[in-house]
């Protein structure tokens, strides 16, 4: 009976902890870095599929940014949705301690387990984190929590390398 128990509290433990999947760079071992190899995939698979991504802004980062800012996520199996210029500095994108809302539409993808974001510019821009949500996937965060680097795409891959083979530079 207690093994069975055991199994039970096993089973229950690792379904709370993989029920949605959080990328931290909170010393868990996943920090975001830069990619220098990064293309943007401009195919369709076909089908098209809404996503809500939620950006939250540091209560550390420059009050505002003037800067270009891009965004790029997808999956291990090679669908990636890219959305260029997210930035909008008339409407107060992306100020201090604010988080932003976008609905964004590109291919549909499995499970996201990439994101990259791409900073132009000479303001500065601190995200603190980036959450996607789509209809075919579990939500998932990414939190960075670090300045930018300008003009270099900086994120996320934990899709087991697919993306260390892309070989040209975007942008």
């Amino acid at each position: 009976m207690s093994q069975v128990l055991t199994f039970l509290l096993c089973f229950a433990l690792l379904s709370i902890l993989c029920h949605g999947r959080n990328f931290a760079s909170d010393g868990s071992g996943s920090v975001p870095h830069a990619l220098k190899s990064f293309k943007i995939n401009n195919t369709q698979n076909g089908n098209s599929c809404s996503y809500t991504v939620k950006i939250r802004t540091s209560c550390s980062s420059t009050s505002y940014t003037r800067d270009q800012i891009s965004l790029s996520f997808g999956d291990a199996y090679g669908n990636q949705v890219y959305a260029p210029r997210l930035d909008d500095p008339s409407t107060r994108t992306f100020e201090r301690c604010s988080t932003d809302t976008f609905d964004i539409y590109g291919p549909c993808t499995y499970q996201v387990c990439y994101i990259y974001l791409y900073r132009s510019g000479y303001d500065g821009w601190k995200p603190e984190s980036v959450t996607v949500y789509g209809y075919y996937t579990k939500a998932v965060t990414f939190y960075y929590n670090t300045f930018i680097p300008n003009g270099v795409w900086f994120g996320f891959n934990h899709c087991g390398g697919y993306l260390e083979s892309a070989s040209s530079s975007a942008m």
